[in-house]
């Protein structure tokens, strides 16, 4: 299950009820991060892998949303390879509008977490990555 970030919630309501600044406008681009702990609503909390492994949040884009109000990745998403240290056990997911830092969107734990060893690498295959309003 998949929920929107504070941030996302806040930018939404002004865009649409004429509140707040309305600036609000679609990333130009979207990053998939991976972690070991669970990301927070207010867009804290969560464990990327650190250092000089192999790690990099990804980009990601999706399909358009469908009358179900749910949608899902149009691409493989891939993570590594590993390359010096383990980086433990990834259970969550959450999507950036940033390769760095930036504004959490959503958020969300994985299905099958996976411990990520030397040499291994995270995939996520076409459609494995779903967003839906809650």
């Amino acid at each position: 299950m998949t929920a929107k970030s504070n941030y996302l919630e806040e930018e939404i309501l002004d865009h649409i009820l004429g509140k707040g600044a309305r600036d609000f406008t679609s990333p130009a681009a979207l990053y998939m991060a991976v972690s070991t702990a669970d990301f927070t609503e207010d867009g804290s909390g969560g464990a990327e892998p650190s250092g000089a492994n192999g790690y990099a949040r990804q980009t990601i884009a999706f399909n358009a949303s469908g009358a179900d109000g749910a949608t899902e990745n149009t691409a493989a998403v891939t993570f590594g390879p590993n390359t010096t240290s383990d980086w433990g056990t990834i259970s969550h997911f959450a999507i950036f509008d940033a390769l760095t830092v930036g504004n959490m969107l959503y958020y969300g734990g994985l299905t099958v977490s996976k411990a990520v060893t030397v040499d291994d690498s995270l995939e996520f295959a076409i459609g494995d990555v779903d967003i839906a309003e809650t």
